[in-house]
């Protein structure tokens, strides 16, 4: 057995002072500790020596195996620095060149049509503010006058949790939350994210919503329409036609829609408008005494308006998008044309 291990380690030694590549190196390796390696087949046979003689040959086999081991690691390492400098010494490096620039991102497209909406609002006085995204029934619902049986909550069916929590369907709860903690005069806006069980081309189960709330003495349809006049010149262009069309909204009393003339055709009517010439954008409407009630405002005294958006609706509108889908599917062919 003592000879054998000489015998093993004096040729193995002289193999790996051979190696020349990181293969070799490897074949080697494998040769002597592999699965049916030569040093393994040797480890085997101690259980045939004597009981006396086990330890010094233990000691024997350890040493022959360590030394084994050095070297290989050594001559590895030796072969890889061999190989970099022959590849340093190869391949020319000009430090004159400029380095190479880094690919950028850029912001998504409901990123910048908010981003663009609150500047608009901003300028008109309106502040930014922000509510929970899970919400609860009263404010998400019945302090917006959706009674628990009102069939107007079969339009915004979401995803409910337990003990009346839910994920919100607006972001008209913020207003609630808002009026609740503040009074009168108040401007804001409420962008946020908002869910729904609707999914297809022009619909996704989360998607972004803008709405808007003025509250003070006064107020009247006419404020309404002149703010929205303003928004809708600043965010399509000075000379986009605006229409407001009569409509329903719990929340809101009198309401209406809002339309914007084509921005395909300029209001000729095509396939996108369906040759209407307009396009809707948005509901809007005078807050109903009813919600005042909720929030102890007094509807004698005051009145407002509110206003909501999906910005992803905008965002088809103004860049020309097709399919909503495409502003969630992440494919960068797509996101670097903005």
């Amino acid at each position: 057995m003592r000879e054998q291990l000489e015998r093993l380690k004096t040729e193995s030694l002289c193999a790996i002072a051979a190696a020349v590549t990181e293969g070799e190196i490897q074949d080697i390796r494998v040769r002597v500790f592999g699965r049916k390696g030569e040093l393994t087949a040797l480890m085997k046979g101690l259980g045939t020596l004597a009981p006396e003689e086990r330890p010094q040959v233990g000691q024997l086999v350890n040493a022959t195996r360590d030394g084994i081991e050095s070297a290989l690691g050594s001559r590895l390492a030796d072969v890889r620095e061999k190989v970099r400098m022959e590849k340093l010494r190869s391949e020319r490096i000009d430090v004159t060149l400029p380095g190479r620039k880094p690919v950028c991102g850029s912001k998504h497209p409901i990123t910048l049509v908010i981003e663009e909406v609150c500047d608009i609002f901003a300028g008109l006085g309106f502040a930014v503010a922000e509510g929970p995204e899970i919400e609860h029934d009263w404010y998400n619902f019945e302090a917006l006058n959706f009674p628990p049986e009102h069939p107007a909550r079969d339009m915004q069916d979401t995803f409910f949790t337990e003990n009346s929590l839910l994920l919100r369907t607006h972001t008209s709860p913020v207003q609630i939350r808002t009026m609740l903690k503040q009074k009168p005069p108040l401007r804001i806006i409420a962008p946020g994210t908002v869910y729904r069980c609707d999914s297809d081309a022009t619909h996704s189960p989360m998607f972004h919503q803008i709405e808007g709330l003025m509250v003070d003495k006064q107020i009247s349809f006419a404020d309404l329409k002149g703010i929205l006049t303003i928004f809708t010149n600043q965010l399509f262009g000075q000379k986009t036609g605006v229409r407001l069309r009569p409509s329903f909204f719990p929340f809101t009393e009198p309401s209406a829609e809002v339309d914007i003339a084509c921005v395909i055709c300029g209001g000729k009517g095509c396939r996108v408008c369906k040759n209407s010439g307009w396009l809707e954008i948005l509901g809007a409407g005078m807050v109903d005494p009813e919600v005042f009630r909720h929030v102890n405002y007094n509807s004698e005294e005051l009145s407002g308006f509110a206003f909501g958006m999906g910005i992803e609706r905008i965002a088809m509108l103004k860049y020309g998008i097709s399919d909503m889908r495409l502003l969630f599917e992440n494919d960068v062919r797509f996101l670097r044309q903005f």
